[in-house]
């Protein structure tokens, strides 16, 4: 049966749809879910072909009759919190904020407060609903200790867009590092897949068999002894990609102690004066600091920055002040 508060949505295939794999059918439709939600509809038994239970893959043939049951958003449990938030950018439709290192995104075991939810929950109340849950949209995460710019959605269907862009590549990234070793060369690119730890199943790996694809492209803004500050360009998003990758081929970011760049290593640096510069780094030495992607509403490109924040900043003044860097141009 039914239940009230579901909202149902019907469909009749026609001759220009059969063939097509339902959960495509569904993702590119009204619904404003993504291929995922769609396939959890479908699991939980809340999607139907001629009242009778399908895969995902079904193929759809004309004459079809599609039913649909969608939940409404489930309230979470979460209080607004006034925290200031630095807003790089904002309009009705969605909203930048360059998060500060050490805020967590979502609430959960450990920080069930004081966290960019909460903030934005003060912030506005118009945002979207998720995974079907009513929270803030946040489109994309960024570790706890990493700082920079994350976009938030505002409404369902620019957070789907924007989902969109980001899945398929069309938005752009650069980070700013500071890592142990002197890279030689000006430029580069990672390409390795990464998935769990083959052990430490809290860690990601590039030695995971069942990794996905990841592509990282790094340029060299400046060299020091021991130590090199560079951009890094994301063409994919897995999760610790940069820390990931930068570890695997030998240059963990300065301060991160999951992957190769814990204090001990600070500690085996010759140079006395690069090791006092570094020892002030609490967190793992990485800044997202570019984003530009297209608004979802007006098509026009939005590109934000945000400054390097004053933990890494002052790092890299005190190891330019009385040995000047060597730049990678």
């Amino acid at each position: 049966m039914t239940r009230a508060e579901e909202t149902i949505h019907r469909y009749a295939i026609g001759e220009s749809e059969g063939g097509i794999r339902l959960d495509l059918y569904l993702a590119a439709g009204d619904l404003n879910l993504s291929r995922s939600q769609i396939k959890r509809a479908i699991d939980q038994g809340r999607v139907s072909v001629n009242e009778a239970s399908v895969k995902p893959g079904y193929h759809l043939r004309v004459g079809d009759r599609v039913k649909v049951a969608i939940e409404p958003p489930r309230p979470w449990d979460l209080k607004p919190e006034e925290i200031p938030l630095a807003v790089v950018f904002e309009d009705e439709f969605l909203v930048v904020i360059d998060k500060p290192a050490g805020m967590v995104v979502h609430p959960g075991a450990g920080n069930p407060g004081g966290t960019l939810v909460n903030a934005l929950l003060a912030h506005c109340d118009d945002l979207s609903g998720i995974g079907g849950y009513v929270r803030p949209g946040i489109v994309h995460r960024l570790d706890k200790d990493t700082s920079g710019l994350i976009v938030v959605a505002k409404k369902d269907s620019i957070h789907r867009h924007l989902a969109d862009q980001f899945k398929e590549r069309r938005v752009t990234k650069i980070y700013q590092a500071i890592v142990h070793g002197v890279m030689r060369q000006n430029e580069g690119v990672i390409n390795a897949a990464i998935g769990r730890h083959p052990v430490d199943r809290k860690k990601m790996s590039t030695s995971s068999r069942q990794g996905k694809t990841a592509l990282t492209r790094w340029t060299v803004r400046e060299r020091f002894h021991g130590v090199t500050f560079l951009d890094a360009r994301i063409e994919t998003g897995r999760t610790h990609q940069i820390r990931v990758h930068l570890s695997a081929i030998g240059h963990p970011l300065v301060g991160d102690p999951e992957y190769g760049g814990a204090k001990k290593r600070i500690a085996m640096i010759a140079d006395q004066r690069v090791r006092t510069a570094l020892s002030v780094i609490g967190r793992q030495a990485l800044h997202a600091g570019y984003l530009s992607f297209r608004h979802p509403h007006y098509g026009t490109a939005v590109t934000c920055r945000a400054p390097l924040p004053a933990d890494m900043r002052g790092v890299l003044d005190a190891l330019r002040v009385g040995a000047p860097s060597q730049t990678g141009q």
